[in-house]
């Protein structure tokens, strides 16, 4: 008999809510930032329509959605860029969060250097904006740029640098001040895959420090891998914020069961559901559990060859929670244009 795991599975079922894991609440004192209710509307059309969202201080927190599912109209209210239409916001302890803007580090979905600056300059220039001295931010940005390979590229202006390093020190602005609270939106776009990589590992070393990272992005295997509590959102609503593992435990576990024998006394130990393609017999996880389900086929004499046993992904809970049209969307949202030269 051979037990293993496979990461490739279909025909999801859905657990009822009452049995789902409810997401821990927070204390507020402990949240880096804390949303209710939040709306926004432009030009009679509703952007976003009721968000709750709750991230923890030190937490690595991902909003995922498609393409103008209201992501980045969200972090905008939430930074105090724009104001809701309702509800409350609450930043690093703040109602205003322009207060705490010092404390703060954001990385746009719109990039954009001055292309004449220096990569020093354009580093120690973002970092004035957040209060630093230019002499500590021309050395913090060396600092970083030796840090991260790119000492090398220190004194070259931004329009003799490649756009992924040109992100990469823009990105570096955006942490130069040290902050507590990091916002990205949509950071991984237009990064190949070293670079986003790279920026994974940031991100853990940020939340490692402490600092609290809260980032959007339509890519599920970003925030698979990353996060620690997700809020999913879809035509401007959150069905879901928590934890990565509560979304994922709205599906019960897939089973893929091969046996040596075809009938047997063993069958009525399969679920009603189960359908035979091929080899394999296919079917959900009874609440049950996997052990009265091997004790029957044992017992039954059934010869098993091999049981797999998947654990729902965050694509199926994505599914799931938002519907296949939001999925759809998901997977259709293209690569925004991030090359903006010369603008800020």
């Amino acid at each position: 008999m051979k037990i293993e795991r496979f990461s490739s599975f279909t025909g999801m079922s859905i657990v009822d809510d009452a049995a789902s894991p409810v997401p821990t609440a927070v204390p507020f004192g402990e949240l880096a930032i804390e949303a209710r209710a939040l709306v926004k509307r432009f030009d009679g059309f509703t952007a976003v329509d009721g968000v709750d969202i709750s991230v923890p201080r030190g937490a690595i927190y991902g909003i995922l959605g498609p393409n103008g599912a209201g992501k980045t109209t969200t972090l905008r209210m939430l930074l105090g860029i724009i104001d809701p239409d309702s509800g409350y916001r609450r930043v690093l302890g703040h109602e205003r969060p322009t207060e705490v803007a010092r404390r703060i580090g954001y990385l746009p979905e719109e990039r954009g250097l001055y292309p004449a600056m220096k990569a020093t300059e354009a580093i120690a220039f973002l970092a004035a904006l957040r209060g630093v001295p230019l002499k500590d931010g021309r050395r913090r940005g060396r600092e970083l740029l030796e840090e991260h390979g790119l000492g090398y590229a220190a004194d070259r202006q931004i329009r003799q640098l490649s756009k992924g390093m040109a992100q990469q020190v823009q990105l570096l602005g955006t942490l130069v001040h040290n902050p507590d609270l990091v916002v990205f939106d949509e950071p991984f776009s237009g990064l190949d895959a070293l670079n986003q990589g790279k920026l994974e590992r940031m991100i853990r070393s940020l939340a490692e420090r402490g600092t609290t990272v809260i980032f959007s992005t339509h890519v599920i295997a970003h925030a698979e891998r990353l996060c620690d509590q997700i809020a999913i959102i879809a035509g401007g609503k959150v069905p879901f914020a928590g934890p990565v593992d509560a979304a994922r435990d709205r599906l019960r576990p897939q089973v893929r069961l091969e046996t040596r024998a075809i009938d047997g006394l063993w069958r009525a130990a399969l679920p009603t559901d189960a359908r035979h393609e091929g080899k394999f017999w296919y079917f959900t996880l009874p609440e049950s559990g996997v052990e009265p389900l091997l004790r029957a086929l044992i017992e039954g004499n059934a010869g098993i060859l091999s049981l797999s046993i998947e654990r729902p992904g965050l694509h199926d809970a994505f599914v799931a929670i938002a519907g296949e049209a939001a999925a759809r969307a998901l997977e259709e949202t293209p690569e925004p244009a991030i090359e903006r030269k010369g603008r800020r």
